[in-house]
C-alpha cells in the first residue's frame, strides 16, 4: 500500500505542477487545436470560447505516469516488473499515435487530424505488439504477464489460439481507446472518468496481490503476474489524471488531445488484460462504452433508416443540444461512471465470496 501511495503522490505532483508549464510553452507558440467553425461553433456556440486553448496536454499525463512509476521503484529500490512495463509500453505507444494526430491538428490546422485508417493501423501495430509480448517472458513459475484464456474475474476455461488471442487483445484495446477518445468532448469529462477507472484497478490489483497464488493464501487465489506492480501503474495513472484534471476542468486551460485519450484508453485496456478481468472492462470503463454505443446507434440508424436516434452523437453533445450546461453533463456522467465501476467491483468481490 505504501508503494501505491508514493506512486500516486509523485504522479499527481508532476501533473499538477508540470501541466501549467506545458500550457505556457504551448500557449506562447500558439499550439492550439483547430475548431471546425462550420459545425462545432454553430451547434455549440459556447465552444467558440474554447478557441485558442492549448492542446496536446496528454504529454503531461504520460510524463507524470512514467515519473510516478519509475521514481517509486528508484526511491524504494524495487525492481521493475514485466507486467508494469508492458502496460507502460501500451500507454506510450498509443500516446505516440495520438501525438501524430494532434500534430496534424495543431501544426497543419487540420481539425480531423490523421485519417481514420491511418490511426487504426497505428493502434493495431501497438496493440498487436503488446499482445504478442504479453505472452512471452514467463516468470520463475512459468506464468506470463497475460493469459490466452478469456478472463472474467479470473481466467475461464476458454483458451484462445495465439492468432485469435492477438485479435481479441487488439479489439479490446481499440474499443477502449476509441471510447475514451469519443468521450473527450467536454472539459474534464474523459479524464475525470479515467481517474475512477484507474482507481478501480488500484483496488482490484491490491486485492489480487493479497490473494496471489504465489503466497498460497487461499485455494481460490489469483494467478495475476506481479499484481502489486500493476497497482503502481494504475496509481501512477490515477494520480496523473487527477493532477491534470485540475487544469482541464471547466473552463479548461488545456486539452489532453488524442495524445492523452489514446494513452489513457490503452492504459485501462492493458490493466484489464493483465489483471485478467477482461469481461469486467465494460463495467470498469462503463461510461466510455455507453458513449461509444451512442455513436454506433446514431451512425447505424442514420445509414439504415435515414433517421437519428439522438440530436447529436456522441451522447454528451445530445444533452448539450437539449440545453444542459456543460458542467452538469460532466458531473452526471461522472456519476454514471461511478455506478458502473461500483457494479464491476461488486461483481469482482461477490465472485470471491461465492468461491
Amino acid at each position: 500500500m505504501r508503494l501505491v501511495v508514493i506512486a500516486m503522490t509523485i504522479s499527481t505532483l508532476i501533473a499538477l505542477f508540470g501541466t501549467p508549464l506545458l500550457i505556457k510553452i504551448l500557449g506562447r507558440r500558439g499550439y492550439a487545436q483547430a475548431i471546425r467553425t462550420s459545425t462545432e461553433t454553430e451547434l455549440y456556440p459556447d465552444h467558440d470560447s474554447k478557441r485558442g486553448t492549448p492542446s496536446m496536454g496528454g504529454v503531461a499525463i504520460i510524463v507524470a505516469i512514467l515519473g510516478g512509476y519509475f521514481l517509486t521503484h528508484v526511491l524504494t529500490l524495487r525492481p521493475v516488473a514485466m507486467s508494469g512495463l508492458l502496460v507502460l509500453f501500451l500507454i506510450v505507444g498509443l500516446g505516440v499515435v495520438g501525438f501524430a494526430d494532434d500534430y496534424l491538428k495543431i501544426f497543419k490546422q487540420r481539425s480531423t487530424g490523421l485519417r481514420a485508417r491511418t490511426k487504426l493501423v497505428g493502434q493495431a501495430i501497438v496493440a498487436l505488439t503488446f499482445a504478442f509480448l504479453s505472452v512471452q517472458f514467463p516468470d520463475a513459475d512459468g506464468q506470463t504477464a497475460a493469459s490466452m484464456a478469456i478472463s472474467f474475474v479470473r481466467d475461464t476455461p476458454v483458451v484462445l489460439p495465439l492468432a485469435l488471442f492477438l485479435v481479441w487483445v487488439w479489439f479490446l484495446i481499440t474499443a477502449t481507446t476509441n471510447g475514451v477518445n469519443l468521450s473527450d468532448g467536454l472539459d474534464g469529462l474523459a479524464v475525470g472518468a479515467a481517474v475512477m477507472s484507474f482507481l478501480a484497478y488500484v483496488l482490484l490489483s491490491i486485492w489480487q496481490y493479497g490473494q496471489n497464488c504465489a503466497f498460497g493464501v487461499t485455494p481460490f487465489c489469483y494467478n495475476t503476474q506481479n499484481p502489486l506492480d500493476l497497482a503502481i501503474v494504475a496509481a501512477s495513472a490515477a494520480g496523473a489524471c487527477f493532477g491534470f484534471l485540475w487544469w482541464n476542468t471547466a473552463p479548461a486551460r488545456i486539452f489532453m488531445g488524442d495524445t492523452g485519450s489514446l494513452a489513457l484508453g490503452g492504459g485501462i485496456a492493458g490493466l484489464a488484460i493483465m489483471t485478467r478481468t477482461e469481461l469486467l472492462l465494460p463495467l470498469l470503463a462503463g461510461l466510455f462504452l455507453i458513449i461509444t454505443v451512442s455513436v454506433i446507434l446514431q451512425v447505424g440508424s442514420y445509414k439504415l433508416t435515414g433517421r437519428r436516434v439522438f440530436r447529436m452523437a456522441p451522447l454528451h453533445h445530445h444533452f448539450e443540444m437539449r440545453g444542459w450546461p456543460e458542467i452538469q453533463i460532466v458531473v452526471r456522467f461522472w456519476i454514471i461512471q461511478g455506478v458502473c465501476i461500483g457494479a464491476g467491483l461488486g461483481i469482482f468481490y461477490a465472485e470471491w465470496v461465492r468461491a
